[in-house]
């Protein structure tokens, strides 16, 4: 309409000041795949999400009403004076799926449920003992089945009126009374009828009307038969039975298995959940894991032999020991003829066997002082797990416990479900075989799946739904997951693709979807679909804003921004904004610089020799394939492939875990292998992995690497603290004396607002800052020690310049990459890549050994070009000093720079796991069968 309001084609920010962004003033164009980019720390995070999505999420909660304002997080107004032509914005961060163990990839994206429904409502029930397919039974064959138990048996008939529903139930309860019913049996407790008028609303309920109560005894078969035809017509075909107070049987009608004996319930979709008392294993409470003991920490060194103390918690057997215990268990020995002075690795399997799993029910005369008694020996397992589960002593349980690790529910075989649901099949297949399936072979199972009738009309949707969302996970390059992939397990980059996939899947337009470096952990092959996916979303209306450090991801843009000059007080400004083609002209730009060739990471001209190896011999853990892989000693490896070939199996879960237990006594368990070779050439090894350095905001960059016990110390020596006798304990906020002690150091205080969420505030006292008044007077060049914890790394290494002690550690994570970073920034802020490369500063401050294995996963995650070229010069100080450091990684600048290369694949999932080339960068970019050779050829 002439002279009416129109809609902005862009987004208008003016006057951002989040952070370190200096006023900057920027138009971000709508329905176009928008990158920013620019080095670590310039800017680019706090424009994307602490301005433009953090505004977008509060104008749309200042829109709902108060109620449902309450169940929404509180948002502080950003720093800016204009935002307009804001859309509805979605965040899709790289924030894990959080530590719940019960999630999966299936529940994450819905799958589980909907494969819940397709069981429940298509499946056919077969029997978990028998494996027939199972029918119906009528009221008489369970009559004569309960009429078959001895004479004297107490039987309970019972209907279920209710299974595991919240509510009060009032009408239900009425209806129960009125149909004659004097006796009920709520959760599990028998109450009379009269006296129970509504249940407890808040929690789950089982209900079960008692309809005959009776003693067995000959002449009962016609009342049993009345009874049971009067339970299933209550219970709508289902009926339970106690016999003599032990564990219910369920009769059916309408399932059952004549030749076990066995009765199953109506398929339900809470039958197939491991979330649901109804669905999961018993054993296991639907984790499909179980604390057991472990053999390989019972016996810690298969070289020795019994009589040296092969079994740990037995210690050694030998003739001068006197207990019990001991003289038993050579007695043992001596009767299955078991040779004390063997290695246990030459042992017979059945001796170690009756060692460690006793013999059974069979008995052996035990010559005593008083006698000869005919015992049982249970073995070691048995025994420790029946002491362990009996014992009530904290100090036992501990003792006990670090013999124990997390195995596979040997009842459920790790599906999580009941027997009788895991035997629930959709033709040959079950749903936990469905469940391990990865995506990709999913996919082609539900592409060849045809059921006819009324089950192909009953599943069309379903499996339509289902279809959906396997073809969304590949889209984004997650086809080598399985469905069953434990939650916890994914890095922060498959969880990130997950979250888009769902968006994908919602089809939505007009929205802007902010994303934070979402190739992360993605191989270049698997990046293009990654891409596709992206440029799908801007394509059907939306605008996609993304936070990136890939090339390519940059190149395909159609508007890149770009930040710096550099990280944190010296970045915040908008060097382009433009295309990517005129980026690579901007001769102010970094970024444009390295798209350009005008600055480039250089290949080395010569790589490192060897100084030794480490084998691992026949790793076989998830996918890996029977592997023999050597690792070079003295040098920088590159482990590589496709994701999902096989990278983190090998190193993170077969050889850190294998050199821990060897060099630390780790109770880790290693992933399956048969050997380790070559472990005394090195002294010790070390993990730094992406994992939080702490999770409460006490936690800071400077008390994880120790330098602000140094920073406490020089502040405790200052004439101001002399004078009031400060000692370095003033200085922290975690005790009492130079903390605020009205927020006891956290610098905000909660306030409870009832129907509101909790809003947290500043400090009245201490505005914010942590330290009483007192403490604040000491001052050094002008700054309080809440000032410096404010400073950023590089503003603290001008301050501190003339300190080594404090700047040689500082200038640590300066040298990492992590200048921008502010002293006092609370842990749970920072990204996986950061907290890795603050873990990595901590070991560079400690001394060489120069016999060091150092193991990083990812390392170059939300590094610039630049800053990868800094962490590279790092690296290469500890391997000049003679340390060995083994990297995941699939940023080719570090890659073409590895002195040796492991690639894995050739695909992944279960078209991985095998060793596709070994060598320098120049031969594995000659190995056609290398999909990383491919990428690295045109580098090398």
């Amino acid at each position: 309409m002439k002279g009416g309001a129109t809609e902005l084609d862009h987004i208008w920010v003016k006057g951002a000041r989040e952070h370190n962004l200096k006023s900057v003033e920027l138009r971000i164009p709508k329905k176009k795949l928008v990158v920013l980019t620019g080095v670590s720390g310039s800017g680019k995070s706090s424009l994307a999400f602490d301005t433009v999505y953090a505004e977008g999420q509060r104008r749309y909660v200042e829109s709902l009403s108060s109620y449902a304002r309450q169940f929404l997080g509180q948002m502080e107004k950003p720093k800016y004076d204009h935002i307009r032509g804001l859309s509805p914005t979605v965040s899709i961060e790289q924030k894990t799926t959080g530590t719940n163990p019960r999630s999966t990839v299936g529940t994450i994206t819905e799958i589980s449920d909907y494969l819940r429904v397709l069981y429940a409502r298509v499946g056919e029930q077969h029997c978990h003992q028998c494996g027939r397919k199972v029918k119906g039974q009528t009221a008489q064959r369970i009559a004569r089945e309960l009429g078959d138990a001895k004479s004297g048996t107490r039987v309970i008939l019972m209907a279920p009126l209710l299974v595991n529903r919240k509510g009060e139930f009032r009408e239900l309860l009425a209806d129960a009374r009125a149909q004659g019913f004097v006796r009920l049996r709520i959760d599990g407790e028998t109450v009379l009828s009269d006296e129970v008028e509504a249940l407890d609303k808040k929690k789950k309920h089982h209900v079960e009307a008692v309809v005959d109560r009776l003693v067995m005894k000959a002449g009962l078969l016609s009342r049993l038969t009345e009874s049971v035809e009067a339970a299933l017509k209550m219970g709508g075909g289902t009926m339970l039975a106690s016999i003599d107070g032990k564990a219910d049987r369920v009769f059916s009608e309408k399932l059952s298995c004549p030749h076990c004996k066995i009765s199953f319930p109506e398929l339900t979709p809470q039958a197939f959940s491991f979330n649901s008392p109804q669905g999961m294993c018993v054993d296991c409470n639907g984790l499909g894991t179980r604390m057991e003991l472990d053999p390989d920490l019972l016996i810690p060194d298969e070289d020795l032999s019994l009589a040296d103390g092969a079994v740990k918690p037995w210690g050694k057997m030998t003739a001068d020991k006197k207990g019990w215990g001991t003289r038993v268990r050579m007695q043992v020995a001596e009767h299955y003829k078991i040779p004390l002075d063997v290695a246990w690795k030459k042992l017979s399997a059945a001796h170690r066997k009756i060692m460690l799993h006793g013999a059974g029910e069979k008995r052996f005369d035990l010559k005593w002082d008083n006698g000869n008694m005919r015992v049982r020996f249970e073995g070691c397992i048995p025994r420790l797990t029946r002491v362990f589960t009996q014992t009530r002593s904290d100090g036992m349980k501990r003792w006990y416990g670090q013999f124990m690790a997390t195995a596979a529910c040997s009842t459920c075989a790790g599906a999580r479900l009941r027997p009788e649901s895991g035997a629930v099949r959709l033709g040959t297949t079950t749903i936990g075989d469905v469940s391990e399936m990865t995506i990709d072979d999913a996919r082609a199972f539900f592409s060849s799946l045809r059921l006819s009738g009324a089950a192909g009309e009953i599943s069309e949707e379903v499996v339509k739904e289902i279809r959906n969302r396997l073809d969304f996970l590949s889209s984004v390059g997650l086809s080598y997951l399985s469905l069953d992939r434990s939650g916890p397990s994914l890095s922060g980059g498959e969880s990130q693709r997950i979250r888009l996939a769902s968006q994908v899947g919602s089809e939505l337009t007009g929205v802007i979807y902010i994303l934070d470096e979402p190739s992360i952990g993605l191989h270049q092959r698997d990046n293009k679909k990654l891409l596709a996916t992206l440029c799908r979303m801007r394509d059907i209306g939306n605008t996609v804003v993304v936070v990136e450090h890939d090339e390519e991801t940059i190149r395909a843009a159609d508007h890149v921004i770009d930040f710096g000059p550099g990280a944190g007080v010296r970045g915040g400004e908008i060097i382009h904004a433009g295309t990517p083609k005129s980026l690579e002209r901007n001769r102010k730009s970094i970024t444009g610089a390295y798209l350009s060739g005008r600055e480039k990471v250089p290949v080395p001209k010569t790589r490192r020799e060897a100084s030794g190896e480490i084998r691992v011999v026949g790793a076989s853990e998830n996918n890996l394939k029977k592997v023999d892989v050597a690792f070079p000693l003295g040098v920088l490896t590159a482990v590589t492939g496709v994701s999902g070939a096989g990278k983190s199996t090998l190193v993170n879960d077969v050889l850190f875990p294998a050199l821990a237990r060897h060099l630390h006594q780790s109770q880790q368990k290693a992933g399956r292998h048969t050997r380790i070779e070559g472990v005394d050439q090195i002294d010790k090894v070390v993990g730094i992995d992406q994992r939080p350095i702490g999770r409460t905001p006490r936690s800071n960059p400077v008390t994880y690497i120790k330098v602000f016990d140094e920073i406490r110390s020089f502040f405790a020596m200052l004439p101001g603290s002399k004078v009031r006798g400060y000692k370095p304990g003033r200085f922290s906020f975690n005790v009492k004396g130079g903390r605020c002690e009205a927020c006891q150091g956290d610098g905000v205080l909660k306030v409870e607002m009832h129907f509101l969420s909790d809003v947290y505030v500043k400090c009245e006292d201490c505005a914010g800052r942590r330290f009483n008044e007192a403490t604040l007077e000491v001052r050094y060049k002008g700054q309080s020690i809440a000032d410096v914890l404010e400073l950023t790394v590089a503003e603290a290494l001008e301050l501190f310049e003339a300190h080594p002690k404090v700047s040689a550690q500082l200038r640590l994570l300066a040298d990492v990459g992590l200048d921008y970073l502010h002293l006092g920034q609370p842990s749970p802020t920072l990204s996986g890549g950061e907290a890795q490369r603050i873990k990595l500063a901590r070991e560079l401050s400690k001394r060489a050994t120069g016999r060091t294995i150092y193991l990083l996963d990812e390392p170059t995650t939300g590094l610039h070009f630049d800053d990868v070229k800094k962490l590279l010069s790092v690296l290469d100080r500890l391997v000049d000093a003679g340390n060995t450091i083994i990297v995941i990684e699939h940023n080719l600048d570090v890659i073409k720079t590895a002195d040796w290369i492991i690639d894995l694949g050739p695909d992944g999932g279960p078209g991985g796991g095998k060793v596709v080339g070994e060598g320098t960068p120049e031969t594995v970019s000659r190995l056609k069968q290398s999909q990383t050779g491919r990428y690295l050829k045109p580098l090398c």
